[in-house]
């Protein structure tokens, strides 16, 4: 025979409280349940199939988005800083004077080619005039 801690019968005597049921019910249902034979089979949630499926979406996502990521750095590194490190690659030696005539020349292409991107999107022309595309 073996006699639970204090703190054990606490925790029974509560349980079966809870159950609607005496100490000594609660003992019996629990040591029933105990001798009972499980049968621990899980049920997985999804199939292998839909596993594989959900992993090469996952896949496939991860890609574009390495692709966007990569897509992003090139268009940072064609920015504005590449006007200079390009111009100083091409004209080693250049002094601060002539990277800055450089960048005031080439101004308008530049910004030719960011209005181009950005209308139709974040802008439009009306007379001459740009405006943000909210507007119109």
């Amino acid at each position: 025979m073996t006699y639970p801690t204090p703190e054990q019968y606490q925790g029974w005597k509560g349980d079966a409280k809870e159950m609607d049921m005496s100490v000594s019910e609660w003992m019996q249902a629990m040591i029933e349940a105990g001798r009972k034979k499980f049968d621990a089979q899980v049920e997985p949630d999804e199939s292998a199939e839909q596993l594989r499926r959900q992993r090469n979406d996952l896949k496939t996502e991860l890609e574009r988005a390495r692709e966007r990521i990569q897509e992003l750095e090139t268009q940072l590194h064609h920015g504005e800083q590449a006007v200079i490190r390009e111009f100083v690659e091409e004209n080693p030696g250049a002094t601060f004077e002539d990277i800055t005539r450089h960048v005031i020349d080439t101004v308008p292409e530049r910004v030719n080619r960011h209005l181009d991107e950005l209308e139709g999107d974040a802008l439009y022309v009306d007379d001459d005039g740009y405006y943000p595309e909210s507007d119109g």
